[in-house]
């Protein structure tokens, strides 16, 4: 059964993050302003959040953000793709 978010083209957004991480707190802000819902996944509140995370990503490093299911980075990356104009697109808010 397809989620409220599916059937509204709104993409599954993860990602993980660490309470202490200053990156973390920015790509949040970002998505925060953006208006999406993302399901935050914090590593030291679930260890086996840090292997799924590798698993999934290849990737120790937070935050990691998987727009449905794909990886697409970190802070730098989103707001690399924000400056070009992609973000909104990856996030389904283009009309």
């Amino acid at each position: 059964m397809e989620s409220l978010d599916t059937l509204r083209g709104m993409p599954n957004i993860v990602m993980y993050t660490s309470p202490v991480c200053p990156y973390c707190i920015r790509a949040k802000r970002l998505l925060d302003a953006k208006g999406v819902e993302y399901e935050e996944r914090m590593l030291d509140l679930s260890p086996e959040s840090r292997q799924q995370l590798v698993d999934l990503t290849g990737r120790y490093t937070v935050p990691q953000i998987l727009i449905d299911d794909t990886p697409v980075g970190g802070f730098d990356e989103i707001s690399a793709l924000d400056r070009a104009g992609e973000l909104d697109e990856l996030l389904g808010l283009s009309a």
